[in-house]
């Protein structure tokens, strides 16, 4: 598949330089067309100097920004041309099958609302995004879209995060657990209580029962829900703990000539945990539950962030996300005290 991916090229810390950068490098790594949306003075200067052999690329003018810190649900409303609008705008117009931003992120979640809408049947949604484990990946849902969620959100949550491990990682009946204080059923706070005898009825979702925060490292599961406040936290917290980790080896290392010596030899196995800790190899996080395919990038993404955000994006059109969420709620009518709980299979 040949995908249009979007990209909003005024995101992030580091400025057009970086994303394009790392837009046209995905792209070609893809073979997707991207099309940079923002001010187009600054997106050719930008181009310059970097190899735009091979890939098909379209400059979208956007003559507003949203900053950092703007208001979220304000800044959507107010900047109708802002290069984040405008590319969501793409998706809604089909001249795209994906967004990627490494901009304001609630105003990210914000116009995907506005823009694209919910999927039918979807409450809320939900930001995921791979986490790296002992035995590969576990998915984490929610990452900050909703702070304070209904138990119903989080029986959601679990849905499609199940759509996306099994369409975008092929892993038939993907266990979940729902992070908690303990395994015990009654550990938890009063959401998680509520949510834990939900999950147990759906015959359909491979529940395993309550994890903790050491079973994401572990990889205990394939998928791990929780509130996106908790999530958000959670997920900061491994980043520094991966950035913290590096430091500390390499600091070590620097103590000694023998331990230097000894790093030439192991640097290929260093090369290889530092990627595997790397927050931009994992590239974004995609908004499950919103009519398209939307990617949220870290604000500091680099170049080979956003390369692999492309991936991520273009995956996620691949697989058609956005359908399988659908089809997949569809089975289960939701009501006003959440989803209803098909027919048990014994």
């Amino acid at each position: 598949m040949t995908s249009r991916i979007a990209v909003d090229a005024m995101g992030g810390d580091h400025g057009p330089s970086v994303i394009v950068e790392g837009a046209v490098a995905g792209g070609r790594a893809r073979n997707a067309r991207v099309l940079l949306v923002g001010k187009s003075s600054e997106i050719e200067a930008a181009l310059e100097g970097i190899d735009q052999t091979g890939v098909e690329i379209e400059i979208v003018e956007a003559t507003d920004t949203i900053a950092m810190d703007d208001h979220p649900a304000q800044a959507v409303r107010r900047k109708p041309q802002s290069s984040i609008i405008v590319a969501l705008g793409l998706i809604a117009d089909g001249r795209a099958d994906a967004m990627i931003s490494a901009g304001n992120s609630g105003a990210v979640m914000a116009g995907a609302l506005l823009v694209l809408g919910r999927v039918k049947g979807i409450e809320r949604p939900a930001i995921a995004s791979y986490m790296p484990t002992a035995t590969g990946n576990t998915l984490l849902l929610d990452l900050g879209a909703v702070t304070d969620p209904k138990p119903s959100n989080m029986v959601q949550f679990a849905e499609m995060g199940q759509v996306y491990v099994e369409r975008i990682m092929n892993v038939k009946n993907p266990t979940i657990g729902l992070l908690s204080n303990g395994e015990e059923p009654t550990k938890g706070n009063a959401l998680v209580q509520q949510v834990h005898p939900l999950l147990a009825a759906r015959s359909d979702l491979n529940f395993v029962g309550n994890v903790e925060g050491k079973d994401v490292a572990m990889g205990t599961v394939d998928i791990v829900v929780t509130d996106g406040f908790t999530g958000n936290v959670a997920l900061k917290t491994a980043e520094g703990v991966a950035s913290l980790l590096t430091d500390i080896l390499r600091n070590e290392i620097a103590a000694s000539l023998p331990r230097k010596l000894a790093a030439l030899v192991l640097r290929p196995a260093f090369r290889s945990m530092r990627a595997r800790l790397d927050y931009a190899e994992i590239g974004g996080a995609p908004m499950l539950g919103v009519n398209g395919a939307v990617i949220i990038s870290h604000g500091r993404s680099s170049a080979r962030a956003i390369e692999n955000a492309m991936t991520v994006g273009h995956r996620a059109a691949e697989f058609d996300l956005a359908g399988g969420i659908a089809e997949r709620v569809s089975r289960v009518l939701p009501s006003s005290e959440g989803p209803k709980i098909p027919p048990s299979s014994e």
